[in-house]
């Protein structure tokens, strides 16, 4: 479980091919299996100044995706993770987190700890594309198009998303898609300052709102 407050920016030293190997660990669902969408995943390496906490088996959401820690290189300062096809199909990972990107890391929130930002689960439900960037004051202003597009009934003005694990207030809804403002901290310290017109990121919805449907299809 995490809350979307991002702990460091982390550069991918490695992004490669895994063979079948990728298609056991911890997916983008958080179970543990066989690769359910077929193909073959891949194995990241990634530096972190955070990897002197963790330890090989540790859960880390990388830009939004819970993955499991394989390998770690305490003195190196690097983790290595696999993400299998399903988690490829779904996220942005495949494309963005490509040797020499940056990636949002967070470590799972402990059970004494602060909820700073909201309930991340690290199961990305799809992507979305950055329709339009504009300055806004100090702030900048991310118009940002989800796909699947039905992703939308899930999202309320000032209600809260993660987009690329990081825990944001949706500013506004537009006709196919939402609005978040960003202020400079979290263009700082996250990858989503480098975003532009053009570039996607990983989307994941406020679980309590697909609660929330559930309960209410079962009762209709």
């Amino acid at each position: 479980m995490f809350t979307g407050l991002i702990a460091d920016l982390g550069s991918v030293s490695a992004f490669e091919p895994a063979g079948d190997a990728a298609g056991r660990g911890r997916g983008n669902d958080g179970r543990e299996g066989e690769d359910g969408g077929g193909g073959d995943g891949v194995r990241l390496r990634i530096a972190t100044r955070l990897a002197d906490r963790l330890a090989p088996g540790d859960s880390i959401a990388v830009d939004g995706v819970c993955l499991t820690a394989t390998e770690v290189d305490v003195k190196g300062g690097e983790f290595a993770a696999q993400a299998m096809a399903e988690t490829l199909r779904r996220s942005t990972l495949s494309s963005a987190a490509q040797a020499g990107a940056r990636v949002n890391l967070e470590l799972p929130v402990r059970a004494d700890g602060v909820l700073g930002g909201h309930i991340v689960q690290g199961h990305v439900d799809g992507t979305g594309a950055v329709s339009e960037v504009r300055e806004e004051g100090f702030s900048r202003v991310l118009t940002i198009v989800p796909d699947p597009p039905d992703l939308i009934r899930y999202m309320v003005q000032k209600g809260s998303i993660a987009l690329n694990g990081v825990s944001l207030t949706v500013s506004a809804l537009c006709d196919n898609g939402l609005r978040v403002s960003l202020i400079p901290e979290t263009l700082e310290r996250t990858n989503l300052g480098g975003l532009r017109a053009g570039d996607r990121v990983n989307v994941e919805v406020d679980v309590l709102a697909k609660h929330i449907e559930r309960l209410m299809e079962a009762h209709t």
